[in-house]
């Protein structure tokens, strides 16, 4: 049987940042994905938005691996030349009760060290983007984007040099413990293909029912997996925006927000759609919905601008309709 020192489950954003990591400190990894491509789910089906740090609870682990994390990326993309912008957000109130909600969030984001937000009226909302319609926003000038499909080549480049390597279109399908490791097999052998001393299981959808193998992890140490799909539309001509728009959050998202690649290119969403299966088909019939939510805060959107774009599914650790958690 091979021994290697680090197994990572998964070729996603997590996987390749866990593997450059851990190859760089001179461990020998292998990098597992049962895909043939990397980040080919949940890593590439996004906003691909830099988060500020805004919206969690305080001393939460969601709101310290953002805030820390924002810097840390910020950095990699400057030394490693990923194409990426610090191109601000608004978070808009389109009605006067709204203002209130705004100030909670910079109260919020406040207590998890993000100290550069501040309000703005209408009138200077306007000013600033004509085509908003706004009583006030919320801007946050360390809010960016980036090119997530260059962000993990780079991971998985940087890793590679260190000696790690990468095997698509591979499933595990068990893991046991054993001595000094960890068993895994691959596929359907009958026998484990390999022990590792370390294993991450970062495996998207699937990490649940890889954990759920382990006959010694118990059961409440695996989180419940519920799928909140969703649909992003995009806009067929020049953006109206030169920065990303957010209405105030809504449950299970951040409400149908505009964002824009680093190609200059506008789409909105995602909005949220609870399914019971992987299924990345977009329904153009949702694009109905969006008209309304859009033109709360883009009332210039003509009928026939939303095409149907792409879908990405949120794995989420509270069923629909219970309190959103915080990472696990």
């Amino acid at each position: 049987m091979n021994r290697i020192d680090c197994l990572v489950i998964g070729a996603g954003v997590v996987g390749l940042a866990a593997a450059q990591a851990l190859a760089a400190r001179g461990l020998e990894v292998v990098i597992v994905e049962r895909e043939r491509q990397i980040g080919s789910e949940t890593s590439s089906r996004n906003s691909e938005v830099i988060h500020a740090g805004i919206y969690y609870p305080k001393d939460s682990l969601k709101a310290r691996s953002c805030v820390a994390g924002r810097a840390m990326l910020y950095a990699w993309c400057e030394t490693h030349g990923i194409p990426h912008r610090r191109c601000g957000k608004f978070i808009v109130a389109t009605a006067a009760e709204q203002i209130a909600t705004l100030d909670g969030i910079r109260r919020t984001a406040l207590g998890n060290g993000v100290n550069d937000l501040y309000l703005i009226d209408g009138a200077e909302a306007a000013r600033i983007e004509p085509a908003l319609n706004a009583c006030a926003a919320l801007v946050s000038p360390c809010t960016g984007i980036i090119d997530s499909h260059a962000y993990m080549l780079s991971l998985l480049g940087d890793a590679e040099d260190h000696g790690a390597m990468l095997a698509l279109d591979t499933q595990v399908t068990r893991l046991a413990t054993a001595p000094g490791g960890i068993d895994v097999w691959i596929a359907s052998d009958d026998a484990p293909s390999l022990r590792a001393g370390l294993v991450v299981n970062a495996a998207g959808f699937g990490a649940h029912a890889i954990a759920g193998t382990l006959d010694d992890l118990a059961p409440e140490h695996v989180p419940g997996l519920w799928y909140a799909k969703g649909n992003y539309f995009v806009l067929g001509r020049r953006a109206p925006f030169s920065r990303l728009i957010y209405p105030v959050p809504e449950a299970a998202g951040l409400g149908t927000h505009l964002t824009i690649d680093m190609g200059g290119a506008a789409r909105f969403g995602p909005d949220v759609e609870w399914i019971d299966a992987i299924d990345y088909d977009v329904d153009p019939r949702r694009g109905d919905g969006f008209y309304a939510a859009v033109r709360e805060y883009g009332p210039g959107l003509r009928d026939g601008d939303l095409q149907p774009g792409y879908a990405g599914i949120r794995p989420k650790l509270s069923p629909p309709g219970a309190p959103a958690a915080v990472f696990l």
